[in-house]
């Protein structure tokens, strides 16, 4: 048994940073309408758009930013107001986008969870998410923006994993979560290249997303991010030292030749049910996720994992790793694996 519960579910979600708190309480302060024209409303409007300037900065964007209520957000107003129809999405995305794929063509993937970019070659929007939320397989993104800009398409690419870990995509929309990084839940944004793309809607966010701003959720998000990624180095070193243990203990690393995220692993460990690893784990004070946190407790096999061709899918657990993580932790937790695959 674990001394204390030890968190390993942080691609579901991870904790809200101090300095991502210190900037909702800030913000908290400043209650005012940032679309009110009094003196007010005014300093709400500043803090505002100070928050967008630094969320460009700290991504690097150049283009523009529409804040939302988090990714899924995101990513249907991307989908339903780009002014592209919908052609196609990767055949590996987040549920947040195949629920709106409708009839758009399914883009294959490899062994490996890997689009082949030739295959996003088309006219219209093609969704490719950047790092699977299951595998942490990285997509080659460069080679498939300029597949679909070669066709005169419109790239959209779901970065709720990747942002703040890697650099953006050279896509067109881009998609992200506040919460994946250290900022609070309820807030995210749309990445927005040319406002040409998008048909406005009235309202607030330019027009392009009406309600009232979470002045509070996008200040934290700017904090979040400004905190950098100076650990992910040591995440890195984490999840190389789970991999080669559970390997040893005669697990299977999904999508092992693949470039894989620093934060997550995805592992079977045969003859074992993810659902009874799972009850497992947690009675031994273990957090960690079969798959999807948008889809835990389903009896249905993943998607993704089918997908790649994976035949045991229903025996693979998904373990991912935060700011909080030591190298003590996953050895830890390496060693329990191996008593409950041996059981």
């Amino acid at each position: 048994m674990t001394a204390s519960p030890l968190y390993l579910d942080h691609a579901a979600t991870t904790p809200l940073l101090p300095s991502a708190r210190a900037a909702m309480l800030e913000g908290f302060g400043l209650w005012a309408n940032p679309s009110s024209p009094h003196r007010q409303g005014r300093a709400a409007r500043a803090a505002l758009e100070q928050a967008r300037a630094e969320v460009k900065a700290a991504l690097g964007w150049q283009g523009e930013v529409i804040f939302t209520s988090g990714a899924s957000e995101a990513l249907a107003l991307a989908i339903h107001r780009a002014k592209a129809p919908l052609a196609a999405v990767s055949a590996v995305e987040h549920e947040a986008v195949l629920r709106h794929a409708g009839a758009a063509a399914r883009l294959a993937v490899d062994a490996s969870g890997l689009v082949d970019p030739a295959s996003a070659a088309l006219p219209g929007l093609v969704a490719v998410q950047q790092v699977n939320n299951e595998t942490g397989v990285i997509q080659p993104m460069a080679e498939i923006a300029d597949a679909v800009a070669g066709a005169g398409g419109v790239l959209l690419a779901d970065c709720a994993q990747g942002a703040g870990k890697l650099e953006l995509p050279p896509a067109d929309l881009i998609a992200l979560s506040a919460h994946k990084f250290g900022g609070p839940v309820g807030v995210g944004a749309l990445l927005v290249r040319d406002w040409a793309l998008l048909e406005p809607v009235g309202g607030q966010e330019r027009g392009y997303r009406p309600g009232t701003e979470n002045l509070p959720g996008a200040m934290a998000m700017a904090a979040a991010l400004r905190a950098g990624g100076e650990w992910l180095a040591e995440a890195l070193q984490c999840r190389c030292k789970l991999d080669a243990a559970i390997g040893r203990a005669g697990g299977e690393i999904v999508a092992a030749d693949a470039p894989r995220l620093c934060t997550i692993g995805a592992y079977r460990m045969p003859g074992k049910s993810a659902n009874a690893q799972l009850i497992r784990f947690d009675s031994m004070g273990f957090a960690v996720s079969a798959g999807s946190a948008c889809s835990s407790g389903s009896l249905r096999t993943s998607h993704v994992l089918t997908a790649m061709g994976h035949q045991n899918a229903h025996e693979v657990i998904r373990v991912s790793i935060g700011r909080e993580t030591t190298l003590a932790d996953v050895e830890h937790f390496a060693a329990v694996w191996g008593e409950v695959a041996s059981a």
